[in-house]
């Protein structure tokens, strides 16, 4: 009995300790963690409630570095680009473009593509952080998401010329998603390197 009763204060030490460890143990996958970490990062873009709704159920594990957001944005950015560019060659339809609509396509194309390498290049050995090499391949990844952005704003100047009302709207619809998302991505590309 008096054996059982010194184990006690050690049995109850043992139990505040593993609840304590419960209790501050980081969430599985780290998700909350990483849900927080993209919403103070997107605060830091011009669509912020765009850039949540698109970054939070990116892909997994979720990124948890300004690189991996970075990143995962370019790709979000490539694959909606990707779809608007579909959409108006599906809407246009062969031989039916006008000049302004065929214009918006091919800006469309050439901006998935520069999406594409700016993806690939940030996603790629880029050296040290801070290092010579490392700000040449940064200076990259940002010439091609503004080129990027630079092709979708053209696109919608472009259809203010000679385009039906409706067939306008159906398109500013998609390319000015995908304009938002492209700023956003950039702004989150600009925040790779030292000192985030």
């Amino acid at each position: 009995m008096a054996g059982s009763t010194a184990s006690a204060p050690l049995l109850a030490a043992l139990l505040l300790a593993f609840a304590a460890a419960a209790a501050t143990a980081s969430p599985v996958n780290g998700a909350p963690a990483a849900s927080d970490f993209i919403r103070k990062s997107c605060r830091a873009t011009q669509y912020p409630s765009v850039c949540m709704q698109s970054l939070a159920s990116y892909g997994k594990p979720p990124p948890h570095s300004p690189r991996e957001l970075a990143h995962a944005a370019l790709s979000v950015s490539a694959d909606k680009a990707r779809s608007a560019s579909a959409y108006v060659g599906q809407l246009c339809g062969p031989g039916r473009a006008s000049g302004p609509v065929r214009d918006c396509l091919e800006n469309m194309g050439d901006s998935v593509e520069h999406l594409r390498d700016a993806a690939q290049e940030l996603g790629g050995n880029m050296g040290r952080a801070g290092s010579p090499g490392f700000k040449w391949h940064l200076s990259n990844v940002q010439t091609w998401c503004s080129a990027a952005l630079t092709d979708e704003n053209t696109c919608l100047d472009g259809l203010s010329r000679g385009v039906d009302a409706a067939t306008r709207s159906a398109i500013r619809g998609k390319v000015v998603e995908v304009a938002q998302v492209t700023s956003n991505a950039l702004a989150l590309v600009n925040r790779v390197g030292p000192g985030y």
